[in-house]
């Protein structure tokens, strides 16, 4: 039987790794030290364990704790691993930026969730309103096995599925690859435009229309524009739909933009997620 540590069970993202794992056929510590999380787990009738208790008898160590604490949080935990072990990560910072400590016979393992997509077939309300994943909808994951022999990729895996069930999907790629696609991809321009659609959406009531016809509006739009651009409609954007885009593009967005996926903007773009008060320094 697979040990497992969950480090920061009762956290937020814990308590979702916690209801995927409790009742599997893995053996499972919960580790947390704050006292809501305690109680969350009290609340799902678990119990914490010490840290170095729960660590030194698990085969697989699962870090679900912010990413600025990551190192720190880290550096207490590698040295209790059995050898052989695998710390499963939950995001690629970390690893990325080279904040896990050294120890050549334990695996780092990071796999990540992609989220349910805008364009899927559930059939509930109930999963059509999970969001983000790991309850009732179906999503895809990404993984990538960072350090450790290979035929420890599938065993990450596996428990990458549990954690983030129910999962469609499971795509192997580099720890430098999942760093394109978070932060630069998903937050530092998807994230970002979409918030610029909200301010949109602001500044058009701002000027008079009606919230809930803005609303609309806004929001069937986007759905059909999503299903152009990512092939689902079956029809492009019309001719002086084309233009307006063309005119946004020339006030809005800087000719240069795609520099953001070049390696250095990359590391630039995780460094200071990890170190917020870098944000401060000119752009």
């Amino acid at each position: 039987m697979t040990t497992i540590t969950l480090i920061g069970a009762g956290g937020k993202m814990g308590c979702r790794i916690t209801d995927n794992l409790k009742d599997t056929e893995y053996k499972v510590f919960y580790v947390e030290v704050g006292e809501q999380g305690k109680l969350n787990l009290a609340s799902r009738g678990l119990a914490a364990t010490e840290m170095k208790v729960a660590v030194g008898q698990s085969d697989v160590v699962i870090m679900a704790v912010p990413d600025v604490r990551i190192g720190v949080i880290s550096a207490t935990i590698v040295p209790e691993m059995q050898s052989g072990a695998m710390m499963i990560l939950l995001d690629p910072a970390a690893a990325y930026l080279g904040k896990l400590p050294e120890r050549e016979d334990i695996t780092y393992f990071v796999s990540h969730p992609c989220h349910p997509p805008v364009f899927n077939d559930e059939t509930t309300m109930e999963a059509k309103k999970d969001f983000f994943g790991g309850v009732l909808a179906k999503q895809a994951i990404v993984c990538a096995l960072k350090q450790g022999p290979d035929e420890d990729y599938l065993k990450g895996e596996d428990v990458a599925k549990i954690m983030y069930s129910p999962v469609i999907r499971s795509h192997r790629i580099t720890v430098d690859q999942m760093a394109i696609l978070e932060p630069t991809m998903a937050e530092t321009v998807s994230s970002m435009v979409v918030t610029m659609l909200g301010e949109a959406l602001d500044e058009t009531v701002k000027r008079g229309v009606p919230l809930e016809a803005a609303k609309d509006f806004m929001l069937g739009h986007i759905n059909i524009q999503l299903a152009i651009v990512f092939g689902a409609a079956g029809n492009p954007f019309s001719d002086a739909c084309l233009i307006a885009i063309e005119y946004g593009k020339r006030h809005m967005i800087k000719e240069d933009w795609k520099k953001l996926f070049e390696p250095a903007s990359i590391y630039d773009q995780v460094d200071v997620m990890l170190h917020p008060e870098k944000l401060k320094k000119p752009i």
